[in-house]
């Protein structure tokens, strides 16, 4: 949660946060269809969920693919199948930021998170 205007202690507190401040700031909204089902707009990402591509360069917007890895020092993460060519051709994953993502399809192998899902749609009926 950021309290200031200035951009300057805005990227300050980003930086300095501790883990379980970070860990929400990777945060992605959800599809149509997830959204009306949990009554949810946005939710943490984790490894497994199938997000899509709503930000970003030609080349990678619009590609989806499941969560390989989630930086939360950075806050981004790494998706399976868009990748970036290096100069000397190789492919490598591309980073991309939580917040220029779209959550498709959410992995509830997490008893926890599936728990708090299904709370979330409880509450709100």
């Amino acid at each position: 949660m950021i309290m200031s205007k200035k951009a300057r202690k805005q990227r300050k507190a980003l930086y300095n946060a501790p883990n379980h401040v970070r860990s929400a700031m990777i945060s992605s909204h959800l599809d149509e269809p997830l959204r009306k089902e949990y009554k949810m707009r946005a939710v943490r990402v984790i490894k497994g969920d199938t997000v899509r591509v709503m930000r970003g360069d030609e080349d990678v917007l619009g590609q989806e693919g499941k969560v390989q890895e989630v930086e939360t020092k950075t806050g981004h993460i790494i998706i399976e199948g868009v990748t970036i060519a290096k100069a000397d051709g190789t492919q490598t994953a591309r980073p991309i930021h939580s917040s220029n993502v779209l959550v498709t399809k959410l992995n509830l192998t997490d008893p926890r998170r599936k728990d708090k899902l299904t709370q979330a749609k409880e509450v709100s009926q």
